[in-house]
Formats: structure tokens, C-alpha cells, sequence
């Protein structure tokens, strides 16, 4: 079976500094995958170059058996993106952003796609309303629902329930999974909830100064380490790196 994603001995660097330092790693099928780390360990950087909005150094990176570098155009088409840090044009309504974004991606059926993710995150209410109006939570949610609007095979989410109460991050979470367990798409996860990341991802690496330092489940990692919570993990990873060693 065709891997999601395949990344191979990527690495980007600023000048002198390594901010991706030739990591590897997959995404299959209805899998989730968490990238965790401290700030600045290179969780936004891998996700930007597999975006392709950086380009690497080196390295090589596959979409769904599509290698982003030759065929990018055909890759992105079956990838989607979110991040509170990434939010809709806030002069265009709700249904406005939805319907450039589903025709970019060559949506078909588009007014019937937008009227379902409207429901799926109870953003009926907010149709006609400009985005730049809507609180932060609202904007986080309009923006799940565009990364899922052509059902892509690969979804990219970073921090994507940040902005939410946590009700609605249940909800949220509970539609990522759904999204992966009921296709054939994969996601890639950034998060610094860890709670979240244990009741969501599959598996999960953890990066530090640009290296995948741990790999493994989160519900059992942290013991192969020696640590209570994956949390007590995170923290060590932070400030101690070099006091684990990769699986």
C-alpha cells in the first residue's frame, strides 16, 4: 500500500542555523502522526518544506507515491493545510472563502461539500458572515473545515485546536479521526497538548534541534523511557535531550 507520506534524509538550514537535520519518517494510511518538540525544533519548518512553501536542501519528500520536488503540482492536489497562525481572508463571508478554496482544489459538487462541513463543524450560523468578524475559536474552526474541503489524502495540521474551548477540541478531534479512520487519508499533527496528542495520535516523534530524537506510541512511550506522562516526556525532551537516546 502506498505510504500517505514519505519523507527521506530531509534537511534545511538558515545560514548556520539547522532547523530540519536530515530527519526521515512516514505517514500511512489512516494513521495519525503527532511532530512534537519544543519551539524550534523544526516541527513548522518540516511541515512548511512538505507544503511546499520551503524549499529543503536536501532531501526527498513523496505524496502518495508523487516526489513533491518533480511532480509538486499533482502532489499538493491531494494534500490539505491548517494553523491558527494561518487564518482566511477576513474581508470574504464564510461561504465565499470555502468556494475559492474548494475551486482551487477542483472541488466537484461544491455547493453540496461546503453545506456538509458547515454542518460537521456547526458553522451554519456564520454562512454569510466575514471571517475577520468571527471570534478566534470560529476562525480555527472555519479553517479545519477548508483543509478538509477536497478530502485530501494528506492533512497537515499545526496546533490546530489551540483557539478552541474544550468541547469544541473534543468535536474537532473526534472529525480529524473520523477523517482518518473512515478513508485513506493520513494526517501529520503539531501539538503542544499533550493530552490531546495521546487521545489522537497513532504515533508520534519527537524532534529536538532538528533531529528525530524518540519514536514510538504515546500511550507507551513515555515508560520505555522511564517517565510517568508523555508531558514528564515532552519537558525532558526540552531541556534534556541528550539524556534519551532514539528507539
Amino acid at each position: 500500500m502506498t505510504k500517505i507520506l514519505s519523507v527521506s534524509a530531509l534537511k534545511k538550514a538558515y545560514g548556520s542555523t539547522v532547523a530540519v537535520d536530515g530527519i526521515s519518517f512516514d505517514v500511512n494510511p489512516n494513521e495519525i502522526v503527532g511532530l512534537l518538540g519544543p519551539n524550534g525544533a523544526g516541527k513548522t519548518t518540516t511541515i512548511n518544506i512538505v507544503l511546499g512553501v520551503l524549499e529543503p536542501d536536501s532531501g526527498r519528500i513523496f505524496i502518495q507515491g508523487l516526489e513533491l520536488a518533480t511532480r509538486r503540482s499533482e502532489a499538493i492536489t491531494h494534500t490539505n493545510f491548517a494553523a491558527v497562525y494561518a487564518p482566511m481572508p477576513g474581508n470574504l463571508t464564510l461561504f465565499q472563502n470555502l468556494s475559492i478554496f474548494g475551486r482551487l482544489y477542483g472541488v466537484k459538487g461544491l455547493s453540496k461539500r461546503i453545506d456538509e462541513l458547515l454542518k460537521q463543524f456547526n458553522l451554519l450560523a456564520f454562512r454569510d458572515k466575514k471571517c475577520g468578524l468571527l471570534s478566534s475559536g470560529e476562525q480555527t474552526r472555519v479553517s479545519l473545515a477548508k483543509a478538509l474541503i477536497n478530502l485530501p489524502h494528506l492533512l497537515l495540521l499545526d496546533e490546530p485546536t489551540a483557539s478552541l474551548d474544550p468541547a469544541t477540541a473534543r468535536e474537532v478531534r473526534a472529525n480529524i479521526r473520523e477523517f482518518a479512520v473512515q478513508g485513506m487519508g493520513g494526517v501529520l499533527w503539531t501539538s503542544h497538548n499533550m493530552y490531546e496528542v495521546e487521545d489522537v495520535c497513532d504515533r508520534v516523534l519527537f524532534l529536538s534541534h532538528g533531529k528525530i530524537l524518540l519514536e514510538g506510541n504515546p500511550k507507551t512511550l513515555p515508560a520505555e523511557h522511564g517517565k510517568k506522562t508523555l508531558e514528564e516526556l515532552f519537558i525532558t525532551v526540552a531541556r534534556e535531550p541528550l539524556t534519551l537516546e532514539k528507539g
